[in-house]
């Protein structure tokens, strides 16, 4: 007989596009069924468990499949602080307000300052920094986690002076008299980051992850994709060892699915050692992570043409790494049977990484875990589309990046391919399969946020009216989907996660509203009442 029985009149199983009433019969970790409500009885004895949740909305358990989870369990901690601020002098200011009880000399650390959406839109510097910090160290990384800004403390504790070695993809702002700014972008910026935050203690950050575990299960979230943050060797912030404590010690609450940096040198031994290792329910490798370009509004995305306002004739961005390293060292990934998820915001990322991709099919079949994926697709060209249904490729996308700052793309590449930017209508139609995260911290790790910014493509206070690129929304049931089962899909557990059947894992969640039926604004009040994972409820909002 069954150990928990779930009931509502709302039970969305992801394999069709509409809810019904329904009672989920879970015995042990598993869901042996799913019926009608009057037959629930049939399932059950003295000891079982049910839950009639009523109106609620159940559906299986979130999956976030784009996360840094390092750095989105420490910014909110007591460790660091979360704040974009209006401007450079603001961000100054809070962060002195927020570190200034720490212990003298303790690293004060923040994360989400994005300067383009400050008045004046200009890039900060180590003075403002300096004045509220002149003897400790701070380090401000910002909210699209691809530049650090550093007071002079900061650089002298790292060893940072005007003579040092430029890290590997990465760049250093100088004033005009060629000096140091403190601000350090992409493979220099993740560099330092990660050199500040190892010196963290490991219980510290075991108990930062503990809680931002159960802070996942408070927004519905059963499932997560760890990914590598930096392509720098020992930087990727995927921290496999806290994973490996908390799973040995049946702490883990969210099932975490690492994918470190794929070293550029092809060394594959990390990721053969995590396979090898990582085989339990709760704890798995599918595969590895690498970047092929930054982001637009820094103009290091990669783009086919030049930006339309360029910093320097022909400024088209560049990659991250050559074409041919990166061809040659996820060739070697697939040749192993690892899957690859690459970083490809610019057009000319996005097309050379399909390329990549359609060799390694043709090559070598299928990676034997997860699926090969791009991350992020801001601007591609439309005959790419069908390119990546052809060569197996998930779309992993973050539909609260669409509604950041909507007049960006324009401003940065022009009318014509702002056009067409985060298309989700078309890869559905195009049957290109979709895996929905949120980059977080790039920004909140929001749910309710996701599937409304999805269906409506407007921002929470409703801009633009009619939706940003309207023709490219998805209905709310494609949304939860790309949400459920679309995580499932990527790191190739589709047969296990993302739906409601018999014989898949009984992660679930329930929600106070109905996203299929609801007003989409309405979402942005949504409540989670229960989150359930391997049948063990792991969360009660009630």
């Amino acid at each position: 007989m069954a150990t928990r029985i779930i009931t509502s009149r709302h039970v969305f199983d992801g394999l069709e596009d509409r809810t019904r009433p329904a009672a989920v019969v879970v015995d042990g970790d598993r869901i042996v069924a799913v019926v009608d409500p009057d037959h629930a009885h049939l399932y059950r004895d003295a000891s079982t468990e049910v839950e009639d949740w009523g109106d609620a909305f159940v559906c299986a358990g979130f999956h976030d499949a784009h996360q840094h989870v390092f750095h989105s369990a420490l910014f909110p901690s007591a460790l660091a602080m979360e704040y974009c601020g209006t401007s450079e002098a603001d961000c100054a200011a809070r962060m002195y307000d927020f570190a200034k009880d720490r212990p003298w000399g303790t690293w004060a650390l923040s994360h989400g300052w994005r300067d383009m959406l400050w008045d004046p839109p200009i890039a900060p510097t180590r003075l403002s920094l300096d004045a509220y910090f002149p003897t400790t160290p701070a380090a401000m990384y910002s909210g699209d986690s691809h530049t650090l800004w550093l007071n002079t403390c900061a650089m002298r504790e790292l060893g940072i002076d005007e003579d040092t070695e430029l890290p590997a993809g990465g760049s250093f702002d100088r004033d005009g008299d060629g000096r140091l700014t403190g601000v350090f972008r992409e493979g220099a910026g993740m560099y330092y980051v990660a050199r500040v935050l190892e010196s963290l203690p490991r219980e510290q950050l075991r108990q930062v992850f503990r809680d931002w575990l159960h802070e996942l299960n408070r927004r519905g979230v059963t499932s997560v994709c760890d990914m590598g943050l930096s392509a720098i060797p020992g930087c990727d912030a995927v921290l496999d060892d806290v994973w490996s404590d908390l799973d040995a010690a049946g702490e883990l609450t969210v099932r975490g699915h690492l994918f470190p940096t794929l070293p550029l040198d092809g060394d594959l031994s990390r990721i053969e050692r995590l396979q090898s290792e990582l085989t339990g329910p709760m704890l798995r490798a599918p595969g590895v992570k690498q970047f092929f370009d930054g982001v637009s509004s820094a103009h290091t995305a990669w783009l086919l043409e030049p930006y339309a306002n360029p910093r320097f004739p022909g400024d088209c961005g560049h990659p991250a790494i050559p074409a041919e390293q990166m061809r040659s060292i996820v060739l070697g990934a697939a040749e192993a049977g690892i899957a690859v998820r690459i970083h490809t915001i610019g057009d000319a990322a996005v097309h050379e990484g399909v390329s990549i991709f359609e060799e390694a099919k043709e090559r070598f079949g299928a990676p034997a875990q997860g699926r090969n994926c791009l991350e992020h697709i801001e601007s591609l060209e439309r005959a790419d589309v069908a390119r990546m249904r052809d060569a197996a490729v998930v779309a992993s996308v973050q539909p609260q990046h669409v509604v950041i700052d909507v007049t960006q793309p324009a401003r940065d590449l022009g009318e014509g391919r702002a056009s067409f930017m985060w298309p989700f209508r078309t890869y559905l139609d195009s049957g290109v399969p979709m895996a929905f995260g949120t980059d977080a911290p790039c920004v909140p790790c929001d749910p309710a946020a996701i599937v409304h910014d999805a269906v409506t493509r407007r921002d929470a206070s409703g801009d633009p009216a009619g939706g940003w690129l309207p023709e490219q929304r998805v209905s709310a049931a494609e949304a939860v989907r790309a949400l459920t089962l679309g995580g499932a899909v990527a790191v190739g557990r589709e047969r296990e996660l993302g739906t409601l059947e018999p014989g898949m894992l009984a992660d679930l969640v329930v929600i106070d509203r109905n996203p299929l039926s609801e007003n989409p604004d309405a979402l942005h009040g949504a409540h989670v009442l229960a989150t359930y994972v391997g049948g063990r409820k792991v969360f009660d909002g009630v």
